[in-house]
C-alpha cells in the first residue's frame, strides 16, 4: 500500500503518543525470560482500508491509516496476538504486518468458505524476538464417527469456522494456542454444540501422550453472551478455566464500565482459557499472573468524537483481551 509510511500529520502523532501512554499504564512491560504476554482480538471486519490518514465520514471502508497505526500500537505490546474476523481481502492485515516491523511474523488460515464461514480467516501475529514457532500448525476437524449422532445433543457437522491451532515456544517453554470464532447460529443449540465440541476436543488433546504440546490455551471469540449462561457452561464443561479478572473484564465498546462482563450484563464473547485441574486434564504449566482488556475508547482517535458504533468500524467493536504468564 503506497505511502503507508509517509510522515504522519501532527495530530495523528499526538494521538498515537497518547495511546502509547495509556498502554504503558495498562499493559505489563515485556521482560526477557520472565513473562509472556498473550492477547486475543476480534477486529471487526478486518479486510480492506481507506488509504488516507483520516478517512472522510462517508468513506468505505471506514478504517483508515490512523486506525491501522492505532491497532499496531496496541498489538505490539504483546508477544502473540490471535486475531479473529480477518477477511478474504487481507490488505489491512498486510499493512498492519508492515507497520509492526521486520521482527514480527504472521500465520493465518485460509478463508472459510460458505455462508456460515463469513469469508473469515484466523490469524496469529507474533514478536519473533521473543517467540518462536514450535512446529505445529493445524485446523481442527471433527472425525466423522464423532458426528454420526442422532440424539441432537452434539455437533452433527464440522465447525462453521475451523479452529486454528499453532504451537509456539517462548524462553524454552512450548505451548499450543487454539484460536476460534464460534458461530452465532440461527439457534442457541448450534452455538452450544460448537462450544461443547471444542471443550471435548481440547480435553482429549491435553491427555494425549503423543500430542505435540500439552500446554494448551484456547482463545478467541466464543460468542458467550453472559458469564452465567448455557454457552459458558458448555465451554467450561470439561474443565477449561477462566481467571476472575478475565471473567470480569469489559469486552465491547458497547458495554458499560469495566467489571460488567460478569454476571451483571456485559458481553462475555471473548475468552482466554486453559486447564487447571489435574483430575480432568493436564494443567497448564505456565504461571498465570494477571489479565484484563484494554479499553481503547477515548484513547484511540480521540479528537474525532466518534460514537461507539463509528469507533467499532475504525478500530473494532471488541476490546483486546490479554493475559500475562510467568515461567
Amino acid at each position: 500500500m503506497t505511502g503507508l509510511r509517509d510522515e504522519m500529520p501532527a495530530v495523528v502523532r499526538r494521538e498515537l503518543d497518547g495511546l502509547a501512554e495509556a498502554l504503558d499504564e495498562a499493559i505489563p512491560a515485556k521482560k526477557l525470560d520472565d513473562n509472556f504476554l498473550l492477547a486475543t482480538w476480534n477486529i471487526r471486519g478486518f479486510g480492506a482500508f481507506t488509504p488516507a490518514w483520516v478517512g472522510a465520514t462517508d468513506a468505505s471502508p471506514k478504517r483508515d491509516r490512523q486506525s491501522l497505526h492505532a491497532i499496531a500500537e496496541i498489538v505490539r505490546r504483546f508477544d502473540v496476538v490471535a486475531l479473529q474476523e480477518v477477511k478474504r481481502d487481507t490488505s489491512g492485515l498486510r499493512a498492519l504486518y508492515r507497520l509492526l516491523g521486520e521482527h514480527w511474523s504472521v500465520l493465518l488460515s485460509d478463508v472459510t468458505e460458505g455462508a456460515a464461514g463469513n469469508n473469515e480467516r484466523l490469524a496469529f501475529l507474533f514478536d519473533t524476538r521473543r517467540v518462536k514457532l514450535s512446529g505445529l500448525a493445524c485446523e481442527i476437524v471433527i472425525p466423522p464417527e464423532h458426528l454420526d449422532r442422532d440424539d441432537a445433543t452434539h455437533l452433527t457437522r464440522q465447525f462453521a469456522r475451523s479452529p486454528y491451532a499453532v504451537g509456539f515456544s517462548v524462553s524454552g517453554h512450548s505451548m499450543t494456542l487454539v484460536s476460534l470464532h464460534v458461530i452465532w447460529g440461527s439457534s442457541p443449540r448450534e452455538r452450544v454444540h460448537e462450544l461443547g465440541a471444542i471443550a471435548e476436543w481440547l480435553s482429549r488433546w491435553s491427555r494425549d501422550k503423543y500430542a505435540w504440546d500439552h500446554d494448551l490455551i484456547t482463545l478467541g471469540d466464543f460468542n458467550i453472551e453472559r458469564r452465567d449462561d448455557g454457552f459458558h457452561d458448555a465451554f467450561t464443561s470439561t474443565g477449561l478455566t477462566i481467571p476472575t479478572d478475565l471473567i470480569q473484564a469489559r469486552r465491547s465498546v458497547f458495554d458499560g464500565a469495566a467489571g460488567t462482563g460478569a454476571p451483571g450484563g456485559g458481553a462475555a464473547y471473548d475468552q482466554i482459557a486453559w486447564f487447571a485441574d489435574t483430575h480432568t486434564s493436564r494443567p497448564l504449566s505456565l504461571e498465570y499472573r494477571a489479565g484484563g482488556s484494554f479499553d481503547f475508547t477515548g484513547k484511540a482517535l480521540p479528537s474525532r468524537g466518534l460514537t461507539p458504533a463509528q469507533l467499532s468500524w475504525r478500530i473494532s467493536d471488541h476490546l483486546p483481551l490479554w493475559a500475562e504468564f510467568g515461567f
